[in-house]
């Protein structure tokens, strides 16, 4: 009896999600614990197994959205497994073509030598099927162009067509480019634009409807409100420079800049807790934990996996943490567990070149920390002008809830923590 393959039920606010594509082809043989399709929700993007092995026969196409506990195939458990093919004769194939730069090329009809036509009989003419082909090269840009081969002037060995002179022809010449004449040259006239070609219409997928409207609900429930500094880079970056490779060689990963702003965010979060919080209703609540979201860009969209008490992991713990949250998010594997929960987020518009920008809060949370691109700048140290990699940092909050103060001071502490991060260490 065949036994109908399910969506399960993947979260309580996740009701339907997009078959984006199926893992095998119809009527084929499946195993157990087999990968057979691949669902895309509001939130991830989820790969489906098979409960039994048997034939596949599908009961939805790619593209159908589905609800949770819709069936979407069969599997027929009482199909026994093909047996395995013997591997097909080889067939002889004909001679493979060589690089046009080494083929023998075709003369044309035309072009044959008259002293060859006086002393040769005169051949019956082949079928056109029956001449050699011109190269692969050749063959597609004439199928392309639509251009009559007989219409072309070949300067191959013996008149053969070469890729060069389609292309000049295509391009409006009867000669190669490299060619003085090329400007006397026919040109071909170009093809206008086709109207149905200049747009394409399809649907949202169910994770960009699910930023959209998250987007807009913190716009329109928050009272956002951003303040902006400066951080001058350099003791970072002397400090990972002497002691990136005993970093390397211990853990096995590089040690970045998210490890300190992770480390920075938790030492503002703990000198101003009044960031550490979010409106529940009609309630305030206030975290005594220090779970921090990292944003990380993939295809379908921006996902934020929780780092989970940063105050207790190490630098190396959390770039290793952040390695693994970027491959399962850009491979499809991230879960809906690794994205709950959070108490303040942390984006990086400055790995695209984002010089400044103005981050919109992850609802419920009350604030978001956004990072750019590192540029050496002339500042003044000590009464001189001197350059200094610099960064601008940008902390957008919930004004309902946290006071410009609390959010000047905090974006403060994590400006001392990154130019002296002696802090982080001494928790100072």
């Amino acid at each position: 009896m065949p036994i109908e393959v399910k969506i399960p039920a993947l979260g309580e606010s996740i009701s339907s999600g997009v078959l984006s594509s199926w893992k095998v082809a119809e009527g084929s043989y499946v195993e157990v614990d087999q990968p057979i399709y691949e669902l895309e929700t509001d939130k991830i993007t989820q790969e489906g197994l098979a409960e039994v092995a048997g034939v596949i026969s599908f009961l939805a196409k790619e593209g159908d959205e589905v609800e949770i506990g819709a069936s979407i195939a069969s599997i027929d458990d009482s199909a026994s497994k093909p047996a395995a093919e013997s591997p097909p004769k080889e067939v002889e194939a004909p001679p493979a073509e060589e690089p046009e730069s080494k083929e023998e090329p075709v003369p044309l009809p035309e072009e044959q030598p008259a002293s060859a036509a006086k002393d040769q009989p005169v051949a019956p003419v082949k079928a056109e099927q029956d001449a050699p082909p011109h190269s692969p090269a050749v063959r597609k840009i004439l199928a392309e162009t639509g251009i009559d081969p007989a219409t072309v002037s070949g300067t191959g060995k013996g008149g053969r067509l070469t890729k060069a002179d389609v292309l000049a022809v295509a391009e409006g010449s009867s000669k190669p480019p490299s060619s003085n004449d090329a400007a006397k040259a026919q040109p071909v006239p170009s093809r206008s634009p086709e109207p149905e070609g200049r747009s394409t219409r399809r649907a949202l997928s169910p994770i960009r409807r699910k930023i959209a409207a998250r987007l807009v609900e913190a716009q329109q429930t928050a009272a956002i409100l951003s303040t902006f500094n400066e951080v001058d880079l350099s003791a970072v970056m002397a400090l990972r420079k002497r002691h990136q490779d005993a970093f390397v060689k211990q853990h096995g990963v590089k040690l970045g800049f998210m490890s300190f702003f992770v480390k920075a965010v938790v030492h503002a979060l703990k000198a101003v807790p009044g960031l550490n919080v979010r409106i529940e209703g009609s309630d305030l609540i206030e975290n005594h934990y220090f779970d921090v979201g990292v944003a990380v860009g993939t295809e379908k969209g921006l996902v934020v996996p929780v780092l989970r008490d940063c105050d207790a992991l190490s630098f190396a713990q959390i770039e290793q943490g952040i390695v693994e949250y970027a491959e399962k998010a850009r491979s499809g594997g991230i879960t809906l567990e690794d994205m709950q929960g959070g108490c303040f987020t942390i984006t990086n518009g400055g790995i695209y070149g984002s010089m400044l920008s103005t981050p919109i809060l992850n609802p419920p949370q009350s604030g978001i920390l956004g990072m750019h691109a590192i540029q050496e700048r002339a500042v003044v140290r000590n009464g001189e002008v001197v350059a200094r990699p610099m960064m601008y940092l940008a902390l957008s909050y919930d004004h309902r809830v946290v006071d410009g103060k609390e959010a000047v001071t905090f974006l403060v502490r994590i400006k001392e923590a990154i130019e002296d991060p002696a802090r982080l260490a001494l928790g100072i």
